[in-house]
């Protein structure tokens, strides 16, 4: 599935099943909130948190999944194509990072 197919599934299955999208505003509460669920699940599978018994249930892929949804319904809403965008910012990291990593010692 492409990028821009999704985006279109995501708009229609608001028109279908939603009243209108939930305004700019609150999908950034609700993707900060969904990214603190993926944050959660990752300090506790590969960190050093332990797992509250509430928590062993989570899905790390359902969870990201979340963040994709609410990342295109905001750039639905604000008539943002993700395909082009994502596009030029691999363009612009390919042309600012080159050799940058593969030059870091630290690597």
């Amino acid at each position: 599935m492409k990028i821009s197919e999704a985006q279109h599934i995501v708009d229609e299955w608001i028109k279908t099943y939603g009243k209108r999208y939930f305004n700019e505003l609150t999908n950034m509460a609700i993707l900060t909130e969904e990214v603190g669920e993926v944050a959660r699940i990752i300090s506790r599978k590969y960190g050093e948190q332990s797992f509250k018994e509430s928590d062993k249930e989570k899905d790390l892929s359902d969870e990201l999944a979340d963040v994709l949804w609410v990342l295109m319904c905001i750039a639905n809403q604000t008539g943002i194509d993700l395909t082009a965008a994502f596009e030029r910012n691999i363009k612009k990291k390919t042309e600012r990072d080159n050799k940058r990593h593969i030059n870091n010692p630290k690597l």
